[in-house]
């Protein structure tokens, strides 16, 4: 992992230093979009992670090791990619709730099926926009399709540990 990390920071100090030589340095561009992206973030984070501390305090630790857990197997991979799917929002609401799921005690293959079906499968976002813009039969395509995504996402992630 250090060794990665300092690899990764010499090729980035490299590239920094090779784009601040440029005529023109493009990195000065990128910089004042991630600054103006980043004061958003400031603001919406820190509280996105107070509201799911909150949501931790109101969810039982020990239905989250039950039905979510590392040895809920095939039905909490099914439970989480459920959730998944009718979870609303965005990143700034699913990560941190998955956060604090996943420090309740749920476990990684869960939490894979579950940011699966949040990706692939939001239900939220399939009313909203897809079907208003795409049409019924680009939907449904696309739903079936990915259906068995957030199962295997899961299952994979299990075999892996």
């Amino acid at each position: 992992m250090l060794v990665s990390t300092l690899t990764l920071g010499m090729i980035f100090l490299g590239l920094l230093l090779w784009a601040h030589r440029q005529p023109k340095p493009p990195h000065q561009a990128a910089q004042a979009a991630a600054w103006r992206q980043l004061q958003a973030l400031l603001i919406r984070l820190p509280l996105a992670l107070l509201a799911a501390g909150f949501i931790a305090a109101l969810l039982p630790q020990e239905y989250i090791i039950q039905w979510l857990g590392v040895n809920s197997g095939f039905t909490g991979i099914l439970i989480a990619s459920l959730l998944g799917s009718v979870m609303p929002g965005g990143p700034m609401v699913s990560f941190p709730l998955a956060v604090v799921l996943f420090e309740a005690g749920a476990g990684p293959p869960q939490m894979v099926a579950l940011l699966t079906a949040w990706s692939v499968l939001a239900v939220h976002r399939t009313l909203a926009f897809e079907l208003s813009l795409i049409g019924w039969s680009f939907v449904m395509r696309r739903t079936i399709v990915s259906l068995p995504l957030p199962l295997m996402a899961g299952f994979i992630a299990q075999w892996m540990t």
